[in-house]
């Protein structure tokens, strides 16, 4: 995959973690914003981490959601949400592991990307049954049960954490309501292990999780937050850890990730720039030796809505 003008080399790519301008959140935020608003994601970022995510995605949620969709009465196929898609990482993902016929509905409201998420989107399930997509650019924080009407199922990769408390209990009702399930994946947890450690690794991570908490977004709460929505609204919720593992072989994401939560964390706690600008540095350093490896923790969620809608 390509995308898009060329990188700078060294340069932090947008989206890599909250960096670049002041104030601002390189991720998706589902809600309403001015026309000239910046993506939030980059692309290249997109394609950066497809793999990892790839990777780290619980394959154990898989089978209990193949159960709940081969026993949704009454489909001859299944209509997939997918919130926040991006390029269409979960998409070609998750489509080949499932059987059947799938349409796809892709939400972001970025053109650019639902443009580039609909034309590589796969085009045959896991039995060979065909896949189809269609686009809806637009603010789906604000999901009705209406709106996913007919939908088998909700999907969205790396979202709660982008979330606040109100939004997600949005999402829960609305799914819940329309009686489908909901596979929500890579959700930032709140820890990171870097090895060989180092003595600022636990003052780093807690400034970013701050970072991460801003303007009332949820961040490493998410999941626990969406958990309890999805249950207070009668849906049967499972919790699998999908963790980036990163080596030698993904360096070139661990570089971006790195320099992204380590800027996340300075912005937050602007006393730590001089020891995390030398952190930096070393860890770049051992980085490119080969010797620097990270485990970047996130959760799956799966919650199985009841049949038909409702919590009761």
């Amino acid at each position: 995959m390509a995308f898009g003008p060329g990188r700078v080399p060294g340069a932090v790519i947008p989206g890599a973690g909250p960096s670049g301008k002041p104030g601002a959140r390189p991720t998706v935020k589902l809600r309403e914003a001015g026309p000239d608003d910046p993506p939030r994601y980059a692309p290249e970022w997109l394609e950066l981490r497809e793999p990892a995510d790839a990777a780290g995605r619980a394959h154990d949620l898989l089978d209990p959601l193949r159960i709940r969709l081969a026993n949704m009465p009454g489909k001859s196929g299944v209509v997939i949400h997918d919130l926040g898609c991006g390029t269409g990482s979960m998409g070609r993902w998750l489509a080949p592991r499932l059987d059947g016929a799938q349409h796809w509905i892709l939400h972001d409201r970025d053109p650019y990307l639902l443009h580039f998420a609909a034309v590589s989107s796969p085009r045959s399930a896991a039995d060979g049954s065909r896949v189809t997509v269609e686009t809806r650019r637009g603010d789906v924080a604000r999901l009705t049960p209406d709106a996913l009407q007919g939908a088998s199922l909700v999907t969205a990769s790396a979202l709660l954490d982008v979330l606040t408390r109100e939004e997600i209990d949005t999402l829960a009702a609305a799914c819940t309501g329309a009686g489908c399930p909901a596979l929500l994946t890579l959700s930032v947890a709140g820890r990171v292990e870097l090895a060989p450690p180092h003595p600022l690794d636990a003052e780093l991570t807690q400034a970013f999780n701050d970072h991460q908490r801003r303007d009332n977004l949820l961040g490493p709460d998410a999941v626990t937050a969406a958990a309890e929505a999805f249950s207070g609204h009668g849906a049967t919720v499972r919790l699998h850890p999908s963790p980036w593992r990163l080596g030698p072989e993904q360096a070139a994401l661990t570089e971006q990730w790195l320099r992204g939560w380590v800027g996340a964390a300075v912005e937050e706690r602007p006393e730590l720039r001089a020891e995390a600008d030398v952190y930096l540095t070393n860890r770049l350093a051992a980085l490119a030796a080969g010797e620097l490896r990270v485990t970047v923790h996130h959760v799956d969620l799966l919650a199985l809505s009841r049949p038909g809608g409702g919590a009761s």
